[in-house]
């Protein structure tokens, strides 16, 4: 392999980031304990990966604990980035006078004297407008150095035209993936104001694996989908395997996501070693170009003007 293949390759490995709401998390995601969850993201390091998402309201703040306690010798070599809105409670707050609270809360599970990351938690359009005071005080708190940077996670094409007019954010969290595309529409007005661009749900919640189809049941986070959107999805998971003549579609989904240069992490969520290993094999998985482009297609012809619900 020459030296610009493997260059190439490295590059990509280190776009793949570590989502962490199924860390610790029984309730939604099913059980793993709190030692499994830290020998996990130690694997993840050691692993290449540096970047780690959480938020304070992911396994009542057990995800980020969770994460403290395996970055603390190499604090210095990882990216975290947590979130605002959505406390360790369970409960939404969005009160201006609640963020540097919750922030010094995350530090304290982290163990962490600062955050990489301070995202706004599905704020609203309002709060995205950039009318509340939100982002003011976020760059307050960035030039305090108890974050390195801020900005928003977020659903939408149209929340993210809102945020990218009205905030200087360093960084857009942002659903997307061969299901979701529409939010491809802004990458190159996103780079252009130097913001990074984090893609999460990359699997559409474990359908493009391809382990889900029709038949399958439901419990937790996933039973939110009635039978209907789970036939059409299965019906457009059929279409993917064919496009791409596998079953197995993890590496697909990923390679998807990684060929959009404007994208500078992808976080899956990860419960076990197995998928660990599979989503760092994806990372390195080149998707052909038309492979690429049948799957643009896909969605253009089947999902954009008719939106699959997340």
């Amino acid at each position: 392999m020459d030296g610009s293949k493997k260059d190439s390759q490295r590059q990509k490995s280190c776009r793949l980031g570590f989502g962490g709401w199924q860390l610790g998390n029984e309730r939604l995601w099913g059980s793993a304990s709190s030692e499994e969850g830290v020998e996990l993201v130690r694997s993840a390091i050691e692993s290449g990966i540096v970047f780690f998402d959480t938020a304070p309201g992911y396994a009542d703040g057990n995800s980020e604990s969770i994460i403290g306690e395996a970055i603390h010798d190499c604090r210095k070599q990882v990216i975290v980035s947590s979130k605002f809105g959505h406390t360790h409670t369970g409960s939404t707050d969005f009160r201006t006078e609640s963020i540097l609270p919750s922030v010094e809360s995350s530090l304290e599970r982290l163990g962490s004297d600062y955050l990489d990351f301070l995202l706004l938690h599905n704020p609203s359009k309002e709060i995205l407008s950039g009318i509340t005071g939100h982002f003011e005080i976020l760059d307050l708190l960035k030039q305090s150095g108890i974050i390195r940077g801020f900005g928003v996670s977020i659903d939408t094409k149209a929340e993210m035209d809102l945020v990218l007019d009205n905030s200087n954010c360093d960084a857009i969290e942002i659903l997307f993936n061969v299901f979701f595309q529409e939010p491809k529409d802004l990458f190159s007005k996103a780079k252009q104001k130097g913001v990074k661009l984090i893609a999460k749900v990359p699997l559409d919640s474990g359908w493009l694996s391809g382990k889900y189809n029709q038949d399958s049941k439901f419990t937790g986070i996933r039973s939110r989908w009635t039978k209907d959107q789970i036939i059409r999805r299965s019906d457009l998971i059929a279409k993917v395997k064919q496009i791409v003549n596998d079953d197995n579609l993890t590496k697909y989904a990923i390679a998807f996501i990684l060929s959009f240069p404007e994208i500078d992490y992808v976080i899956p969520g990860m419960k076990n070693t197995k998928q660990l290993k599979e989503n760092v094999a994806a990372a390195e998985f080149e998707l052909e170009q038309g492979a690429l482009s049948k799957l643009q297609d896909l969605y253009e012809a089947e999902i954009r003007n008719n939106p699959l619900p997340w």
